[in-house]
């Protein structure tokens, strides 16, 4: 990965959402100005979500998310429907299509007054996207097809609150109208978080600890310090990168100590035992906790380490999938520090991916790794689902310097 890129996780997530057969590939088509999307009359074509990037000025990179319909059924359809949920849990901003034909159909059926609407459905996923703070933006596809596009718009409002931009995908009419809009809906706080917060000043002198053991990957950086050190150059920092074995030599080799130390976690203890005093210290781990998550959360779900014991559960979740390595820090080196703490017996459950328990209610404490995979949206929602389960969840970084004595003498944003 080159320093200028943009990873997929940091870019605007635009999910499109739908009935089956509503447009939604079609839209992402014109969107996108290319065949991104398998169109087809029959319905269910898209059936697991397909990503695409894209640039939108003046927004930049975003991805566009094709789902497959919420109305979907039967045994195979219900998995498509939970693909799709998965995929609003990502989503930063919702575009709701509705087809000019169903919804014409929906106000023939409800204009006797003992019939119910189809929107109900519509209605339903606006309300939780609604619910979890993701704008919506509601569009009424096929308007190239024959009916009264007025009539069809203010059915849409009556039913869902939310007037539709009309769009005919098929004839790129009204996309223009679909990035304005977008512009216009961008979350309050896109674009203006930074990796290193407020603990690094421009200009800073910044000593990044970066260990190559066996986790890197070999002729390459990990993605948290490739991100960390790009934005750190584009803050004017004075950055120098050693690795564990060579930090004497390299505060040795400095006129002044450095502003900020950032280390791999697995080395916090050693690097707060050699650095100078005035140094703050912090870890690429505990700075993505707060990128890309809520620090401030993990940080007092840490204690519930303290209230662990040989019986209770831990869940450990990292965002990317690999295969298990002997020095692996979420599966190997992690459950080696809770059960010398607390028991060899200490039941830990790893999952990765998307495979996150949507009942969290069995465990004492959850341990996330960086994310630097996923979006902040999506860190954001298992963290919600852990709150209102009330199951305190930390972050690996966070975790390992409160295991090392630390927490209360590292930066944490």
């Amino acid at each position: 990965m080159s320093l200028n890129a943009t990873p997929r996780s940091n870019r605007l997530h635009v999910g499109v959402f739908g009935r089956r057969n509503s447009g939604k590939s079609s839209l992402i088509n014109a969107i996108t100005g290319h065949d991104t999307a398998i169109v087809s009359e029959h319905a269910g074509t898209t059936t697991d979500p397909v990503y695409k990037s894209m640039e939108i000025h003046p927004i930049g990179p975003c991805l566009l998310i094709d789902t497959a319909g919420f109305d979907d059924d039967g045994e195979i359809g219900s998995l498509r429907v939970e693909r799709t949920r998965e995929a609003a849990d990502k989503t930063d901003i919702a575009l709701v299509v509705f087809s000019q034909d169903e919804v014409a159909k929906d106000i023939a059926k409800t204009s006797d007054i003992t019939q119910a609407s189809d929107m109900e459905l519509e209605k339903k996923w606006i309300d939780e996207f609604k619910e979890k703070n993701i704008p919506v933006i509601a569009v009424l596809n096929k308007s190239d097809l024959k009916g009264n596009t007025s009539a069809a718009c203010d059915h849409i409002d009556r039913s869902t609150g939310i007037r539709p931009i009309v769009v005919s995908a098929r004839e790129k009419t009204g996309i223009e109208q679909v990035f304005s809009e977008l512009i216009r809906s961008l979350p309050e706080d896109f674009d203006s978080l930074s990796i290193t917060g407020g603990i690094v000043e421009d200009g800073d002198t910044v000593m990044l600890v970066m260990p190559q053991d066996i986790q890197a990957p070999k002729g390459r950086l990990i993605l948290p310090q490739v991100q960390t050190l790009r934005e750190l150059l584009d803050r004017k920092c004075l950055v120098l990168c050693v690795g564990a074995d060579k930090l004497d030599e390299a505060i040795k080799a400095l006129a002044t100590p450095p502003a900020v130390i950032i280390t791999d976690s697995q080395y916090f203890r050693s690097v707060y035992e050699k650095k100078p005093k005035q140094c703050k210290l912090t870890s690429f781990s505990v700075l993505f906790a707060g990128y890309k998550g809520n620090v401030e959360y993990f940080a007092q779900s840490a204690a519930a380490i303290d209230m662990l014991r040989e019986d209770s559960r831990v869940l450990i979740a990292e965002a990317c999938t690999h295969a298990p390595l002997s020095e692996d820090i979420g599966r190997v080196k992690i459950p080696a520090l809770l059960r010398k703490r607390i028991g060899q017996k200490l039941h830990i459950d790893i999952v990765s991916g998307t495979d996150f328990p949507e009942d969290l209610t069995s465990y004492d404490l959850v341990i996330h790794c960086g994310a630097c995979m996923f979006n902040r949206k999506y860190v954001l929602s298992r963290v919600e689902r852990a709150c209102e389960q009330k199951v305190p969840m930390t972050n690996y970084g966070v975790a390992i310097a409160y295991l090392s004595g630390i927490l209360d003498k590292i930066n944490l944003s």
